[in-house]
């Protein structure tokens, strides 16, 4: 039995020990090859696509950071490079390529350099092997379904001294208790469940996400207490469609209740959570928002297209009159709801009066912004091979008609402010004037004003004074304590 045979043989069964038993090896060899290497070795782990993917990187930073590595913010400069790769559109494919491309001439002037991918694009077979073919200096691949044994897949790595690939179709399996290391230490991503079962037609993710499993909800309560405890007072439920939540659990849970019981946790101020599917979004949970003293009063509400002819080719399983129907329902719980949305301008076999349809649903909803998309086939996806494909002329016409309309519906919606006092969440001190912090109300719009970087993390009153469309300038409002308004009261 080689080294490595036999520390598989002692390592536990049982997750996450398992893991933990890997992290502790890998820091010892680590730890050697940052002496041969005469600096601690650095890493760089670099997120294409979605906030899931954005929460994973999280996970890797907090492993790597356990093994001994040190964050490097410059991939060229690291010894270990993580591309978490997003497949959702081909050309992020393609952006990938050129990176490693890049990566190639650096990796052979560091010899102790690695790179590793991971993430959706690597769930295709065809993307595995031409990274084999192509780009041989690779050396550690894997999916989305094992994320959690990095540290494994790391120490076979290292110990092996060849390309490591480690991808699995699915799974069912969800492994708690792994360490994480948070973007922000005020709000947090949290994963309610994984995978989708939708298959809408121009959709990659089920094929590359698997099928939907959720986390028992105990463990999604006690992973944001935590969060609370460590001074989280905003978090963002994950999932590819959240109204599903709960349906692969032994005892059922409604994504409603699993609110209901996130907001008993003392300390968190607020909740969000993205995204939901239109076909799901019940009556129950549309009360629970309604009632809410800490969901945000936004919602992300993705259309798509406004056609029923379309969407049933999009295979989205509601009609037009569903979702408009739907949008009445949520205004008339929640009169303040800040609505978003996505759309897609271009599907295959879509005619102008089927466009005319969208408009008209953006002109009816009235949306506060919306992710407008030019629709781009995505191989191994039914729409890529539907016939009456939409010529690029059509849709560059359509989807600037779109946008001048939302647009033009956006700036109007949002300016209602105006002269208001919100709260905000103060997250960064403002990229362009450093005078200036830059935060977000409950709705999610932008607002900056004149304040200091030890606001951020906090909740602030702001009167909203300048609408600049898809943002607000403020100034912030001195709020009187309690004693000091009591006191006041007296002196009357």
């Amino acid at each position: 039995m080689n080294e490595l045979e036999y520390m598989r043989a002692e390592a536990p069964l049982e997750e996450p020990q398992r893991q933990y038993y890997f992290m502790k090896k890998g820091k010892e060899l680590v730890t050697k090859l940052s002496e041969e290497a005469g600096h601690p070795l650095t890493f760089c782990v670099t997120t294409f696509g979605c906030q899931m993917n954005a929460r994973d990187s999280e996970k890797l930073v907090g492993i790597l950071e356990q093994m001994g590595y040190i964050n490097e913010a410059d991939e060229e400069k690291a010894d270990f490079v993580i591309f978490n790769t997003c497949t959702v559109r081909e050309n992020a494919n393609q952006r990938v390529y050129g990176r490693l491309g890049q990566l190639s001439r650096i990796k052979k002037q560091n010899p102790y350099m690695m790179i590793g991918l991971c993430g959706c694009m690597m769930q295709e077979a065809e993307v595995v092997e031409k990274i084999k073919k192509s780009y041989r200096y690779v050396d550690l691949i894997f999916g989305t379904h094992n994320i959690y044994k990095f540290a494994e897949l790391i120490v076979t790595r290292l110990e092996s001294n060849r390309m490591v690939i480690d991808v699995w179709k699915d799974t069912d399996q969800i492994v708690e208790e792994l360490p994480n290391e948070r973007k922000y230490s005020f709000k947090s991503g949290v994963n309610i469940m994984f995978g989708c079962n939708n298959f809408c037609s121009y959709c990659i993710v089920p094929y590359v996400r698997g099928r939907e499993r959720s986390r028992n909800p105990k463990d999604i309560v006690r992973e944001i207490e935590r969060f609370v405890a460590d001074g989280v007072v905003e978090v963002m439920l994950l999932g590819q469609n959240v109204n599903s939540y709960g349906k692969t659990l032994e005892e059922p849970m409604s994504f409603a209740q699993l609110l209901q019981e996130i907001e008993k946790i003392e300390g968190l101020q607020r909740i969000r959570f993205m995204t939901p599917h239109p076909k799901d979004l019940s009556d129950e949970l549309i009360e629970v928002m309604g009632q809410s003293k800490k969901i945000c009063k936004h919602l992300h509400l993705p259309l798509q297209s406004g056609s029923t002819r379309i969407l049933e080719k999009m295979n989205r399983r509601y009609t037009k009159e569903q979702y408009l129907n739907l949008v009445d329902k949520i205004r008339a719980a929640v009169p303040d709801i800040s609505l978003t949305t996505d759309i897609i301008v271009g599907f295959p076999g879509e005619t102008e009066e089927d466009f005319l349809e969208t408009l008209d649903v953006v002109k009816k909803v009235r949306y506060d912004s919306a992710f407008t998309f030019q629709y781009s086939k995505r191989t191994g996806t039914p729409a890529a091979v539907m016939e009456n494909q939409v010529s690029p002329d059509v849709v560059k016409e359509r989807f600037e008609r779109l946008l001048k309309e939302v647009q033009s519906i956006s700036a109007e919606v949002c300016s209602v402010y105006k002269d208001t006092i919100q709260e905000v969440l103060v997250e960064s001190v403002n990229d362009h004037d450093d005078s200036l912090v830059t935060g977000r109300m409950g709705n999610n719009l932008l607002v900056h004003f004149s304040g200091k970087p030890s606001l951020i993390g906090n909740l602030v009153t702001v009167k909203l004074t300048e609408c600049h469309g898809f943002y607000y300038i403020g100034e912030q409002v001195c709020v009187k304590t309690d004693s000091e308004k009591t006191e006041n009261k007296f002196q009357q």
